[in-house]
C-alpha cells in the first residue's frame, strides 16, 4: 500500500496488535500466530500491528520481527499489516528494510532505545528512518521519545511518507497542539495502555481511532465499545467500562509488565495458544487467570 493508502486505512476504524506467539521454549510459534491473525482479521479491524508493543517487539530480534511480519501478511487477508520498528537509528533502518521485504504495509516507529533525547535528535532519528523506506511511517510518542508539535511539523514537511502520530503519553495538551497545527496532514491514533479508558477524552481532541489490546481475545466487545465512542453513545460506553474495562485495568495493574501479559493470558483463555511472555516480563498467576476468565465470561 502507498503511504496515503495506509493513512486512509488506519483512519477508517479500530486498530489492534496481535500478541506474538511462542512455544514452551520461547521460540516463535508462527503456525499458532498465523491462526490467531487469521481469526482476528474477521472482526473488522482497520489494520493490525505485527510485532508491536503488545507483540513484545522489545523481546524480538530484527530477523524475528521480519518473520512475524511476513507471517501476519500471509494470514491477514485484506487487513493491512503495520510492522513494529525501533531502537537506535542504524538498527531501526535495518528493521525497516526487513519489514519492507516482508511486505509490510506500513511502519510503527517505537521509541528509540534507553536514553532521552532533545527535539533535534528525535527529528534526525525519525527523518533518517523515514528516508530509509518507502513505507508509510507512524511515529509513536511514548516514554523517552516525546516529539513536540513544531518538531512533528518539520518532519511532516521533510518526510512525505510520515503519515501518522500515535500517542502513548496521555498528555492531552501536547496532543491537541499537534492535531491543531497539523490537521489532516497526519492520522491520529490513541496508544495508551487499555486505551478504551481514555478514548472519550482523546476523541474530543481529534484522535478518532486507537489500538485496542483486548481485541486480541474479545474483538466483538472491542468493536462494540469503539462504535459507541464514535456514535457518542455515552450510556453504552459507561456500561462496558463498568462491567469490563475498569475491573480489567485493576487486574492489569497488579504487576509491572502486565499490560502485555494479561493480553496473552486472555488469548490463552479463549482456547488459543500464544505461549508465555519472554523475560523480563512475567505471566499471570493461576488465580489472576481465573479472575480474567470471569471477566471474559461476562463480556460474552
Amino acid at each position: 500500500m502507498s503511504p496515503e493508502e495506509i493513512k486512509a486505512a488506519v483512519s477508517s476504524g479500530l486498530l489492534s496488535f496481535p500478541v506474538t506467539h511462542f512455544d514452551a521454549d520461547l521460540r516463535l510459534n508462527l503456525e499458532s500466530y498465523r491462526s490467531h491473525v487469521e481469526w482476528l482479521s474477521g472482526f473488522g479491524a482497520a489494520a493490525l500491528f505485527a510485532a508491536g508493543g503488545t507483540g513484545e517487539f522489545f523481546s524480538l530480534t530484527p530477523r524475528e520481527i521480519g518473520e512475524v511480519t511476513r507471517a501476519a501478511k500471509q494470514s491477514s487477508g485484506n487487513v493491512p499489516i503495520i510492522a513494529g520498528c525501533g531502537y537506535g537509528t542504524a538498527l531501526a533502518r535495518e528493521i525497516a528494510t526487513e519489514a519492507e521485504q516482508a511486505h509490510a504495509d506500513g511502519l510503527l516507529l517505537l521509541p528509540h532505545y534507553l536514553i532521552g533525547a532533545p527535539q533535534e535528535g528525535i527529528y534526525q532519528h525519525v527523518k533518517a528512518v523515514c528516508q530509509s523506506t518507502g513505507l508509510g511511517v507512524i511515529i509513536y510518542n511514548r516514554a523517552n521519545s516525546v516529539v513536540k508539535a513544531d518538531t512533528l511539523a518539520r518532519l511532516a514537511d521533510e518526510c512525505p511518507n510520515l503519515i501518522g502520530f500515535k500517542d502513548g503519553t496521555g498528555q492531552i495538551d501536547v496532543v491537541r497542539e499537534i492535531t491543531a497545527k497539523l490537521g489532516d496532514r497526519l492520522c491520529y491514533i490513541g496508544g495508551m495502555p487499555t486505551h478504551e479508558l481514555y478514548a472519550e477524552a482523546f476523541n474530543a481532541v481529534g484522535v478518532t481511532t486507537y489500538s485496542s489490546a483486548v481485541f486480541n481475545f474479545v474483538p466483538e466487545l472491542a468493536q462494540r465499545f469503539y462504535r459507541a465512542m464514535r456514535g457518542d453513545d455515552t450510556a453504552a460506553m459507561t456500561a462496558i467500562l463498568i462491567d469490563f474495562f475498569l475491573p480489567f485495568a485493576k487486574l492489569r495493574d497488579r504487576q509491572v509488565g502486565y499490560p502485555v501479559s494479561i493480553i496473552k493470558a486472555g488469548v490463552e483463555l479463549i482456547g488459543r495458544h500464544p505461549g508465555p511472555v519472554r523475560p523480563p516480563l512475567t505471566n499471570l498467576t493461576d488465580e489472576e487467570k481465573e479472575m480474567l476468565r470471569g471477566l471474559i465470561g461476562k463480556a460474552g
